[in-house]
């Protein structure tokens, strides 16, 4: 054979190769998948074949493998047995909210809990400290679960409450996100710290293929949740580390994060530590019964919050926060007002929010006004001109703040507070945790929060929108088609 020959061999092979990738991933994408999700797949491998096709074998599976998501689904009957006659279902409540109460046990096995005292804190530097000063009192056991964990000055009385805590009797656990926390700069101090303090710790979501330990590596679990005691608990968007993350890149941007945490006591931290619970199973193989606190132990504070928490993320078989969010936004009748740093919702949450308004009610979303990460901070921006359009009120909180935390309410009564962000990854690929709360006392916390927000920062309006430069919305553009692969 010539070399001609040969060559236009290669070439017809590699064309049969490249017909045959087209074909199969039009068959296999769309199975199962969003239309949007499957589009942006599709484009890319029919755009590169074989670069789109190796990613998508790496990062195209948005579940955790079956043993976990099978672990995931006894666990949920262990917290069914667990919960029985602690649930409340009031024939008082509004019937859309019952019916949320109703949707959410379904899809997590966590009832709803009245008697419950929560209050906000706003301060980055506070709400370490608070939860420092309760580890300071823990008597039994500390559960500490983060994306990320770091050693720094920041949170350096936390590490010394944990260390003080061991020293007298208490167990300490702590669970970190495998990737996140090693991306932090001496991170192996940390951990080490950890070591030497006497900590109980393990990874969460490792990508250790070596070790049998391996699911699509941008699967991530993006929860923060301490309890103390199984009576006290801290749950919201900050995670254990400097304002800056401690990024020289940060550092030099001057960028540092605005977060809101909420302080719990009364039933629902039972649900919180049952959050963690399952997390330390699931990654540890440990079952602790002995650090497990029956709600119906927890004193009820003289409170009028009812609380139920929402995990959500890739152990179950749907997206538990996008459809609390879906369900809270279609029942409102007065006001949606929606907090997030990653704003890239899917076509069902742009439909929601668009007809929200559409309905007369009062919509408003707080964003940064700058972004940390440039495809999210592009894709966001994207969908700013439906929301003008459709009435939405878009405040920036302003540099060199980003603003990170993660609400919101409805109407005068109802709010939700916790991890996940309003976008496709919170959605699809984040383990997360969120808490839904009815009180009209809680809300009007929220209220104040918000209006700080509006005093800090400014509203875009639709004519300044259109006055953006082509460049940038098509930048926005193109980073709207990768926010789909998920």
């Amino acid at each position: 054979m010539d070399a001609a020959t040969a060559t236009s061999l290669w070439w017809l092979l590699a064309v049969l190769v490249d017909l045959a990738i087209k074909v199969i991933a039009l068959i296999v994408i769309p199975r199962d998948r969003k239309p949007t999700a499957a589009m942006a797949w599709l484009l890319l491998i029919m755009l590169i074949p074989f670069v789109g096709l190796l990613l998508f074998l790496l990062m195209g599976s948005y579940r955790l493998p079956r043993r976990r998501r099978r672990e995931q689904a006894r666990i949920d009957e262990v917290i069914t047995e667990r919960s029985a006659g602690v649930g409340i279902h009031d024939a008082a409540w509004p019937r859309g909210f019952q019916r949320v109460v109703q949707q959410n046990e379904a899809l997590t096995r966590l009832p709803a809990a009245g008697g419950n005292a929560l209050a906000l804190i706003a301060d980055y530097q506070e709400s370490i400290d608070a939860a420092a000063r309760a580890i300071e009192r823990a008597t039994r056991f500390v559960h500490v679960e983060f994306y990320i964990v770091a050693w720094d000055e920041t949170t350096r009385a936390f590490f010394a409450a944990m260390e003080t805590a061991v020293a007298r009797g208490v167990t300490v656990r702590v669970l970190a996100d495998y990737v996140a926390s090693r991306r932090i700069p001496r991170w192996k101090e940390t951990f080490a710290e950890l070591d030497r303090i006497g900590v109980s710790w393990s990874w969460m979501l490792p990508v250790q293929p070596f070790r049998g330990r391996y699911q699509r590596p941008d699967l991530r679990n993006h929860r923060k949740i301490v309890v103390v005691d199984g009576v006290l608990a801290f749950t919201g968007s900050q995670n254990l580390i400097d304002r800056t993350y401690d990024s020289p890149k940060n550092q030099k941007r001057g960028l540092k994060w605005q977060e809101l945490v909420a302080r719990v006591e009364g039933p629902a931290v039972a649900a919180l530590n049952a959050v963690f619970l399952s997390d330390w199973l699931i990654e540890t193989g440990e079952n602790l019964e002995s650090e497990h606190v029956p709600a119906r132990e927890i004193p009820a504070r003289d409170a009028d919050l009812v609380c139920q928490v929402v995990p959500s993320g890739p152990g179950y078989e749907t997206e538990n926060n996008l459809r609390l969010f879906l369900s809270l936004i279609h029942g409102a009748n007065e006001r949606v007002i929606l907090t997030s740093p990653y704003f890239v919702p899917d076509e069902a949450m742009v439909y929601a929010i668009t007809t929200a308004c559409q309905r007369g009610l009062d919509v408003q979303l707080f964003v940064s006004e700058i972004g940390d990460q440039g495809l999210v901070y592009h894709a966001q921006r994207s969908y700013y001109s439906a929301l003008l359009e459709a009435g939405v009120r878009i405040f920036l909180y302003p540099a060199p703040f980003i603003l990170h935390a993660k609400h919101f309410s409805i109407d005068d009564d109802i709010a939700v507070i916790g991890s996940s962000n309003m976008d496709i990854r919170s959605f699809s690929l984040n383990a997360e945790v969120s808490t839904m709360v009815r009180g009209a006392s809680f809300v009007t916390e929220m209220r104040a929060v918000e209006e700080e927000y509006r005093r800090l920062g400014r509203e875009l309006t639709l004519e300044e929108w259109r006055r953006e430069p082509r460049r940038a919305r098509f930048l926005d553009g193109l980073a709207r088609l990768t926010s789909a692969l998920n």
